[in-house]
């Protein structure tokens, strides 16, 4: 994820483009040498360094390093920034040098896909034909890790977009979970009633906007989703405007926590009853043991009901992936760990650490809540949609989504941000098919 700034109205021309690129440049070269101090990308022998954006996963590198080293000889050895934009910068100004690491945690994606256009990053083609024969990978999910054909991400977890509830308030409340519209609506009406805020909505942090962007839109037309995020439909479309007034709707009923509510203090709101609802991905299962709450006991969760009953079913799906940068210094280690991380055994510790769904789907998640949702993924046929921050020119989401920050702080209206975001579509579309042409 990426910090996100104020609101930005069109695309900057391409002189900005270069005194900006030229900025940002310079950052790096500040944060590389930053960065440099304490955290070694030399090699060591028995493990692959891996460059990643979250310490609190550490733990579970390290774990699931040890169940890779017994399948491959070497271990896992975290480096962690915790600097989400510093870490985006180091990555990019060192991937083609000899200060790379082993292996890098990114996003899928366009995220990836603008990686790979810059150079640096190793084919993992066969690797992921290898998974692929196994049965270790879902074949939807090889373009969100491809670029021009060919695979440059070997997928590091799945995670799905869900509403995360108190079972005990719930049940005080006479609540179920719900499966129609009609129960939703139900639902954030008793809630409010007793003096709880009905949804979680946050914009801090800047990606947290997307939400319940994505969430609406998917929920009034998949398909229509779909084709909006490849381009091929506009922001001002129907769906897009439907999805708009819902939010704004909710907002103006005072359903929704403040933009500025962090939402690191989710969990804790949820377990004391202060907020109904919190949308979120299912890596935050993690997050709610953290605040003591058992998961099918204390805590459950479902997908959000389509706004018809005729509209497809689906969920937002969210994947990091691992890369191999060509220069990595121990590029046959990291290639060897690439080629087994997707392996059940690795995968079980993994995944429990987590406590979240594996992207190898022979691996059933140990956390029930995430178990149940999985099953209803399967039976439901729930059509698998990528998350609105890969799902397009990295410029593009991220003006959008700083768009959509403006849009939940009251500085513009549903029409306003949507203009905003398809003449910023047009412009950022239009340049990225310019330099793949």
């Amino acid at each position: 994820m990426t910090a996100s700034g104020t609101p930005r109205r069109a695309a900057a021309p391409l002189a900005r483009r270069r005194f900006l690129a030229g900025m940002t440049a310079g950052a790096a070269t500040l944060a590389v040498e930053g960065c440099a101090r304490g955290d070694s990308t030399s090699p060591q022998p028995g493990t692959t360094s891996i460059s990643n954006d979250n310490a609190t996963w550490d733990e579970g590198y390290r774990s699931a390093g040890q169940a890779l080293k017994k399948i491959t000889g070497y271990a896992l050895r975290p480096l962690s920034n915790p600097s989400t934009t510093s870490y985006q910068q180091v990555v990019q100004m060192t991937l083609q040098t000899s200060k790379a690491t082993d292996l890098v945690k990114w996003a899928s994606g366009y995220q990836l896909k603008r990686l790979a256009r810059a150079g640096g990053l190793t084919d993992l083609s066969h690797v992921w034909d290898a998974y692929a024969a196994k049965g270790w990978v879902r074949g939807a999910t090889r373009e969100t890790v491809s670029y021009h054909g060919k695979v440059y991400g070997v997928p590091l977890y799945e995670s799905y977009y869900v509403l995360f509830y108190s079972k005990p308030v719930f049940k005080k409340l006479g609540l179920t979970a719900p499966t129609t519209w009609a129960e939703l609506l139900h639902c954030a009406e008793m809630l409010k009633r007793n003096k709880i805020t009905p949804f979680l909505a946050s914009q801090v942090g800047g990606w947290p906007a997307i939400e319940w962007f994505q969430e609406l839109v998917t929920k009034v037309d998949p398909r229509f989703y779909q084709k909006l995020v490849a381009g091929q439909a506009s922001y001002l479309d129907a769906p897009a405007r439907r999805a708009m007034d819902i939010w704004h709707d909710f907002m103006r009923k005072g359903w929704m926590t403040s933009p500025d509510f962090d939402q690191n203090r989710g969990p804790g709101a949820v377990k004391a009853g202060s907020v109904g609802m919190f949308l979120h991905g299912t890596w935050q299962s993690q997050g709610m043991s953290a605040v003591g709450m058992k998961p099918g006991v204390d805590y459950d969760a479902f997908i959000l009901p389509t706004v018809r009953a005729s509209t497809p079913k689906s969920v937002i799906t969210e994947s990091g992936v691992f890369a191999v940068p060509s220069q990595a210094s121990s590029h046959s280690a990291a290639m060897a760990n690439a080629g087994s991380w997707l392996a059940p055994p690795v995968q079980r510790v993994w995944s429990d650490f987590l406590q979240d769904s594996s992207a190898n789907p022979t691996v059933r998640s140990g956390n029930p809540v995430v178990a149940q949702l999985q099953r209803d993924i399967a039976r439901e046929h729930r059509l698998p949609l990528i998350r609105y921050w890969e799902s397009g020119p990295p410029s593009l989401i991220q003006g959008n989504t700083d768009d959509l920050g403006g849009f939940m702080a009251g500085q513009t209206s549903p029409a306003t941000t949507l203009r905003r975001m398809q003449e910023r579509a047009q412009d950022e579309w239009a340049a990225w098919r310019r330099d793949e042409a």
